[in-house]
């Protein structure tokens, strides 16, 4: 908690130190966002075979986030962004229910949940890729519409839970899979701080001389499958008694394996050994980003910036003074 504080009033300390700085190639922005978030995951998903990708997204399964950001923007091309994002991501394989004799019958019977916060920083680059087409000159402003490129890294803190009893059960500490016990060496325990990577498409919207809207498509490729703390095989419920005790003991036992108690044996893989994720595929989660941006260093409005009323003279003036440029840069020879 203490680290989102000192981050947030570090964007918010950058930001008030841009208002007062005004350059001609550089702008400053900072602003907040707002949308939906999901993720593709072992659990949940479409009803059918599981799939890779966006045909496995379960629509039920999105919650919303929110986040602020400050950037600083060079000639209206390129820019880099610093982001602190909070939100959730959650699934359910009961999402299924619908599911008969089809592909997804395991998972339905399988009868996992989990969810998730995420908290995270990142760092990314902007593309803006019509600006680059175009030469820049510093007393004009960007063009209404402005499509980019996003990519970067991404930091994050995730920690998987399940519901049990009405209570929300942190998982990791259950071993549920039998990670870091001697019996399953090749099942290691892990991280709940790693990195990302967030790849995306945007589109910014200048509003006036000040703010800015924009549209994003953010993915981030993860390397860890352990998202929903689901990864590969059923382990035997009797070495959780090796290194648990009380409650734990009780809780791991539960939360490892919750098959559906009317499932057909020949349509479960719930036994030890048995299938539980898929471990060929890394997990994933995305936000739709919806963001208002105040830009510092502009002209106001009233200087005759976009389509505003009363702007008409401060756009002629910047012409008269593109074009003595002109002239004095190409003198006229006759």
């Amino acid at each position: 908690m203490k680290f989102k504080v000192a981050f947030f009033l570090s964007l918010f300390f950058i930001a008030q130190q841009l208002n007062a700085q005004q350059y001609s190639d550089l702008t400053f922005e900072a602003g907040i966002s707002v949308g939906p978030m999901n993720s593709l995951t072992d659990i949940g998903g479409r009803i059918g075979r599981g799939r890779r990708g966006p045909k496995d997204l379960n629509i039920k399964s999105t919650t919303l986030y929110g986040s602020i950001y400050a950037s600083a923007i060079y000639k209206n091309i390129w820019a880099l962004r610093l982001e602190g994002t909070i939100g959730s991501v959650k699934s359910h394989d009961s999402l299924l229910a619908h599911a008969k004799n089809n592909g997804s019958i395991g998972r339905y019977n399988r009868n996992l949940s989990f969810r998730s916060p995420i908290d995270e920083i990142s760092l990314t680059a902007e593309i803006h890729v019509l600006d680059i087409l175009r030469p820049f000159d510093p007393e004009e402003f960007p063009p209404a519409f402005s499509p980019y490129l996003i990519g970067g890294i991404g930091y994050f803190h995730f920690n998987p839970q399940a519901l049990l009893n009405s209570k929300w059960i942190d998982l990791r500490p259950l071993h549920t899979e039998g990670e870091g016990f001697s019996e399953y060496p090749d099942s290691k325990v892990y991280k709940l701080n790693q990195i990302n990577i967030p790849v995306g498409v945007g589109v910014r919207y200048e509003l006036s001389s000040k703010f800015n809207l924009r549209l994003e498509y953010i993915n981030r490729i993860l390397f860890t499958d352990y998202l929903d703390d689901v990864h590969n095989k059923y382990i035997n419920p009797a070495v959780f008694y090796n290194y648990l005790s009380g409650t734990q003991l009780v809780d791991a036992v539960i939360l490892n394996n919750r098959v559906r108690s009317d499932a057909v044996p020949n349509l479960t893989t719930a036994r030890p050994g048995g299938r539980r994720g898929n471990p060929l595929n890394n997990d994933s989660y995305f936000t739709i980003n919806l963001k208002i941006g105040y830009v510092f260093g502009r002209e106001s409005s009233g200087s005759g910036y976009g389509n505003s009323s009363g702007g008409g003279g401060g756009r002629e003036e910047r012409r008269l003074r593109r074009a003595q440029k002109r002239q004095l840069l190409c003198p006229k020879l006759f």
